[in-house]
């Protein structure tokens, strides 16, 4: 696992579901929070692969991304575009899906 910058993770409960949110990134919503963390882990794939095939494409009137978000996302979309598992990097451990 790499030793880069890795946002926090916050699990609040939302009716009865669960949200996994990695603060100011994305989140991901299940009825457990195994299927939040799989959520969260698809959403991040497809963000840092969208964003490692089309580059920064937000008005620059939205003001300059947060370099360790961007960062960070690069680094998912490096993994991703290589065939690996975000969700070590994600979540801080491999862990098995159930």
């Amino acid at each position: 696992m790499s030793a880069g910058w890795t946002p926090s993770l916050t699990v609040r409960e939302i009716g009865h579901r669960c949200r996994l949110s990695l603060d100011g990134v994305s989140w991901g919503d299940g009825d457990t929070l195994q299927e939040a963390a799989d959520d969260l882990v698809a959403r991040l794939r497809t963000t840092a692969l969208t964003l490692r095939t089309n580059g920064w494409n937000v008005p620059a009137t939205f003001g300059p991304p947060d370099v360790h978000v961007l960062s960070f996302l690069c680094e998912l979309g490096e993994l991703a575009a290589r065939g690996e598992d975000i969700r070590e990097r994600v979540l801080g451990f491999a862990g098995e899906r159930v």
